[in-house]
């Protein structure tokens, strides 16, 4: 198993799912990064969610 110090010695590659403005902190800082769109169901309401799951099966 490899020592946590050796992860961070390596580039950094981040997939950023959430706050864009994190993503854009990290593109300023020569990160390699990239923004994934990404939305909870039925916009984070969860009685909707339930609804759309039952639908779904």
């Amino acid at each position: 198993m490899k020592k946590v110090n050796d992860i961070f010695g390596k580039e950094l590659k981040v997939l950023n799912i959430g706050l864009e403005q994190f993503y854009e902190d990290l593109k300023s800082q020569d990160i390699k990064a990239i923004q994934m769109d990404w939305r909870p169901p039925a916009g984070g309401d969860s009685e909707a969610a339930d609804l759309l799951a039952a639908l779904l099966g």
